[in-house]
């Protein structure tokens, strides 16, 4: 094994475009550019048979190569006593079998038990430090949902950010999506939009500012990070004539971060905020909710983003996209997103000082 830690994919659902962008950076010889072992989790039938059908549709023109690994219970000890050749092949495949035989575009739901076991496994990896981090590929959560495929607190499968936090076993974790431009933190996600200032109390505006502080140290290795904050009301409330979040929640939580010698404004308009003249100082920006910060970023650089999930004890980054199922196994595919998620995981593990 190499002396740097494996990147980690999990492919996601079978049916969808995970093990297509795979094949893709793997035939194009980008899963080599990061100096360290690309694992993936797959069924391993699944992959070949999806190679086959790339190759017909003359998306791929040879098969990459890769070597498969049936794993047992003892997960950890395979690992440790595996040989992976990284000479001869594009990446390791840790073989985890549908219960059905995969249709490309046709979501069956009693292979979700898979893509869950893909995800137990990613942390179980993860948070043993056999992996330096975890790079996601896309799944149906209606599949799991259906499938009743449960959270550890016993609540329906709400998507890989919510899994990968009760694993953890983190009271909070925070989305952000990155690009080359800019990275965009929230404080909430996906609410309805009058949803949102119920949401933003003293204590999330405080765990998320502390979060991006953290991981922007520890992840990113900067030091002294500079944050930038959204107000949530037009003009930042405009001294409280437009709203009183910023005066009575949002900045004397700031204001405890100044005080304590935190590089963080307090809360500013949106509209001015997502300026290059505050933008090239910054790190990263925090927004209040999604629609405030994320059509900003995305507006930069679509398929170039990444998302990550702060707060959580090892890296996770994520595509972008989805399963695509139209496009599973016939070519229109684009793996410029998981390369990116690549990238990012891999400038993350180089900085994190935890490694």
């Amino acid at each position: 094994m190499s002396q740097k830690q494996p990147l980690l994919i999990t492919t996601g659902d079978p049916a969808g475009i995970g093990m297509d962008v795979v094949l893709l950076l793997a035939e194009a010889g980008k899963l080599q550019d990061f100096a360290r072992p690309i694992w993936v989790t797959a069924d391993a039938k699944a992959m070949q048979t999806r190679a086959d059908q790339l190759i017909a549709a003359g998306v791929l023109k040879n098969c990459p190569t890769w070597q498969s690994v049936a794993l047992t219970s003892s997960l950890i000890t395979d690992i440790d006593s595996m040989d992976f050749n990284t000479a001869n092949n594009a990446f390791l495949l840790l073989d985890i079998p549908c219960a059905e035989p995969v249709l490309a575009g046709r979501i069956d739901t009693k292979n979700a038990a898979m893509v869950a076991k893909q995800l137990e496994i990613a942390h179980q990896l993860a948070v043993s430090e056999t992996v330096a981090a975890i790079v996601t590929g896309p799944l149906q959560k209606s599949a799991l949902i259906d499938a009743d495929i449960k959270l550890l607190d016993g609540t329906m499968f709400s998507g890989h950010t919510e899994f990968f936090m009760q694993q953890s076993g983190c009271e909070k974790v925070v989305m952000m999506l990155a690009n080359q431009v800019m990275k965009v933190a929230l404080v909430t996600t996906h609410l309805a939009l009058r949803d949102v200032p119920a949401a933003i109390t003293v204590d999330n505006v405080r765990q998320t500012v502390q979060i991006v502080l953290d991981d922007m140290q520890s992840k990113f290795g900067i030091a002294n990070p500079c944050i930038l904050v959204c107000g949530l009301n037009p003009h930042a409330g405009e001294g409280g004539h437009l709203g009183m979040e910023e005066i009575e929640i949002i900045n004397p939580v700031l204001q405890e971060f100044i005080a304590a010698g935190v590089n963080v404004s307090e809360a500013m308009p949106a509209d001015t905020l997502f300026t290059s003249r505050h933008l090239n100082k910054c790190d990263a920006v925090i927004a209040m909710y999604h629609d405030q910060g994320l059509p900003v970023l995305k507006s930069h650089g679509f398929g170039d983003t990444v998302n990550l999930t702060l707060g959580l004890p090892y890296i996770r980054t994520s595509v972008d996209h989805g399963t695509a199922l139209d496009l599973a196994g016939g070519g229109g595919a684009s793996a410029t997103s998981l390369y990116q998620a690549l990238v990012m995981a891999n400038e993350m593990a180089n900085k994190s000082l935890s490694r």
